[in-house]
């Protein structure tokens, strides 16, 4: 009779429950697997027969066995190496070797030819079905146990062996389940860049501070030297601490791309991402047969830098503005669609020029008019429209190198945008939102509302042609959220003079 247990597939950040049933009858010796396998489900029963052998059974690759293998949803395409556990438990029960029941549980792990029971990725959407599905068991492999651990509701068993694991089963072993304190993993991390060591730039720290608070994206333009890249990276440590449930979304995404550090089942530092400006459109946004977390996915709750602005292919850059005005990413393949989660903070740094001294005091700019319209043709209106904050970032002068700015190092700008983030909190507490970037343009007049001295000034910006109406939204959301850094429920004309000042850009040369 045929055996079943269970088992899980990863489709894109997610579990999917799968039936694995194993039939062994007495006949030629063949072993065969149906459901869409990929290579490496079809290698299993290589790993499977060794590991059985390695753990004092007969292998069906030395006995006239005909076994096979149906993994079920037929239609869904099967990858990795995580079935060879389940195949060889359902194997094992189907040929009568062992005895113990199924029932409410979940087996997932890679076997090496010994029978040790390798690590897998993507344990926590794993243990997230596992709970989901209403299972009350997650066997697995005992490196992944911790990260499996995370997630509470069920019995996460983590084996060493395949022989371990029927022992277990079989009550002849006893395996403590994991039990893991996010608590652990959840203390302030250590911040690469703190933002006192960045002297002068107060401009450009104020800007990072009114970003960080309300979520908004922005763009950094100066000299090579001036100090963006430094600016850029001591952002992560101004963001408020992720909570447990970001820290889970996070883990989840660095989990199934593998990249999840060893030692730390849960990711207690926002992610930020530097991609070359030679990535491609995949490697960004995400793709791939089958689909795979991009960058966009990877800096999710985090920041995506993306230095050298306008030398990133015009593609690849075109392809961030549905996640940059949606917060997701819709990757469509052929046989199936895929949509991401891509909540991120965009940091952006550029010259002003091909050579980078346009505008510079102190050095020449060997550019003409032509070169420089040409270099900043490449990042397109659409695109540009959808940042918030743009920044110029000078380069400084000796005396302000050596300025002390204790007021502004990231420990105090991070509470004031603590501060921030508990005010959208509480306004927010009955919507789907986190901060003001993510307010809907039917929510603007709720949340966004101005008297009629900050209404004249807007209405001169947009018949001037200096402002869109999307950049009108944006200019909005990004004077609610320098209000809240004041601590003011009402949004002033000046508040909304300084977000006019980070919007409008001069076009010069």
């Amino acid at each position: 009779m045929p055996s079943k247990v269970f088992s899980a597939a990863v489709v894109g950040l997610d579990a999917q429950l799968i039936e694995v049933e194993v039939d062994a009858s007495y006949g030629l010796r063949h072993f065969e697997i149906v459901g869409l396998p990929d290579k490496a489900v079809e290698e299993s029963k290589e790993r499977v027969g060794a590991a059985i052998e390695s753990s004092g059974f007969q292998s069906p690759h030395h006995q006239p066995v005909r076994v096979l293998v149906s993994l079920a949803p037929a239609d869904l395409k099967k990858e990795g190496s995580f079935y060879d556990l389940p195949i060889a438990l359902g194997y094992l029960l189907a040929d009568n070797k062992t005895s113990f029941s199924p029932g409410n549980r979940i087996f997932i792990g890679e076997l090496a030819l010994d029978g040790r029971l390798r690590p897998i990725k993507g344990v926590i959407s794993f243990a997230t079905a596992c709970q989901e599905k209403g299972f009350s068991e997650l066997i697995l492999p005992k490196e992944n146990a911790a990260e499996a651990g995370l997630i509470k509701g069920i019995k996460v068993i983590g084996a060493e062996t395949l022989k371990e694991t029927i022992d277990y089963l079989e009550g002849k072993k006893e395996i403590l389940p994991q039990k893991t304190n996010p608590e652990d993993f959840l203390k302030a991390p250590n911040y690469p860049v703190d933002l006192g060591y960045i002297k002068g730039q107060e401009y450009g720290k104020r800007a990072l501070e009114i970003g960080a608070s309300g979520g908004h994206h922005l763009l950094m333009m100066g000299p090579p030297g001036a100090g963006k890249t430094l600016l850029a990276k001591g952002i992560i440590s101004i963001l408020p601490p992720l909570s447990f449930e970001e820290s889970l979304e996070v883990t989840k995404i660095y989990s199934i791309a593998g990249l999840l550090p060893k030692n730390k089942p849960l990711i207690n530092l926002r992610p930020f991402r530097s991609p070359h400006h030679t990535s491609s459109e995949v490697a960004l946004i995400g793709g791939g047969n089958p689909p795979r977390p991009g960058e966009i996915t990877l800096s999710h709750r985090g920041v995506l830098f993306l230095d050298e602005f306008p030398e990133f292919h015009r593609d690849v850059l075109e392809s961030l503005r549905q996640p940059i005005e949606e917060g997701q990413i819709t990757v469509l393949r052929a046989k199936h669609s895929l949509t991401l989660p891509a909540r991120f903070s965009l940091v952006a740094a550029s010259n002003p020029c091909p050579c980078g001294y346009f505008g510079d005091p102190e050095k020449k700019c060997n550019c003409t008019n032509s070169q420089i319209q040409m270099y900043r043709r490449k990042l397109s209106g659409p695109l540009m429209d959808r940042i918030d904050l743009f920044i110029s970032v000078p380069q400084l002068k000796y005396e302000k190198l050596i300025e002390p700015d204790e007021e502004n190092c990231s420990s105090k700008i991070r509470e004031r945008v603590v501060k921030a983030r508990e005010i959208q909190k509480e306004r927010f507490r009955n919507e789907k939102i986190l901060v003001n970037s993510e307010i809907e343009i039917p929510q603007i007049k709720k949340y966004c509302q101005i008297d009629s001295k900050s209404g004249e000034l807007l209405r001169k910006y947009v018949n001037s042609g200096k402002l869109t109406a999307r950049g009108y939204h944006r200019v909005l959301k990004v004077a609610r959220t320098i209000a809240d850094l004041d601590g003011s429920e009402k949004i002033t004309y000046n508040h909304l003079s300084e977000a006019l000042i980070y919007r409008i850009r001069e076009e010069r040369g």
